[in-house]
């Protein structure tokens, strides 16, 4: 697996703070052990406030932003959860047009726990099968999706492969499963 994703450039969409912290950390670690290029883009430059659930983690550093740096740069996408993260990403138009960017080009994008509220925003998900925190299952439903309560899924029902998971405990499960994904 050390290679598995040699030459490959996947970025990680995080808002400027709410971050859960393990979201990010532990896909940005399989997708380095795998050989993959892992890039924090954010919607500013500067420092990241990571989170473990309400209490302020570790702060990271941001590589680029949604303004500098468009999708095409990109294999694949993570979009880890916290509730503040995706819940302000998904009131930033760049950042939403960025994640649209993903599907649009048919590139895979993997998203945990809150995430899909910005890739609803993108009306992204509508015909598409996923998981999430459950509190989420409504607004998935309400956007046109079909909500499944597992560890992770898989969704190729659409212009891109889709991988998604519910919470933390679903790590080991969304970090394989995105690896495999980004590198077909």
């Amino acid at each position: 697996m050390a290679t598995d994703l040699q030459g490959r450039t996947i970025a990680f969409l995080v808002a400027p703070e709410g971050v859960e912290q393990v979201e990010l950390t532990e896909p940005w670690q399989a997708v380095e052990q795998a050989g993959g290029r892992p890039r924090l883009v954010s919607t500013q430059s500067g420092l990241i406030q990571g989170f473990e659930h309400l209490d302020k983690g570790d702060t990271f550093e941001a590589d680029t932003t949604v303004d500098v740096s468009p999708p095409e740069e990109f294999d694949g996408l993570v979009l880890p959860g916290g509730v503040a993260n995706p819940d302000y990403l998904r009131t930033q138009p760049n950042a939403v047009a960025f994640v649209r960017g993903f599907f649009d080009t048919g590139k895979p994008v993997a998203a945990i726990c809150h995430a899909p509220w910005t890739m609803i925003e993108a009306d992204v998900v509508r015909g598409r099968t996923l998981t999430s925190w459950p509190s989420l299952r409504t607004d998935l439903r309400n956007a046109g999706a079909t909500w499944v309560d597992e560890d992770v899924r898989i969704c190729e029902a659409g212009p891109n492969v889709l991988v998604t998971s519910r919470k933390p405990d679903d790590l080991k499960a969304f970090c394989q499963a995105a690896v495999e994904v980004f590198k077909r």
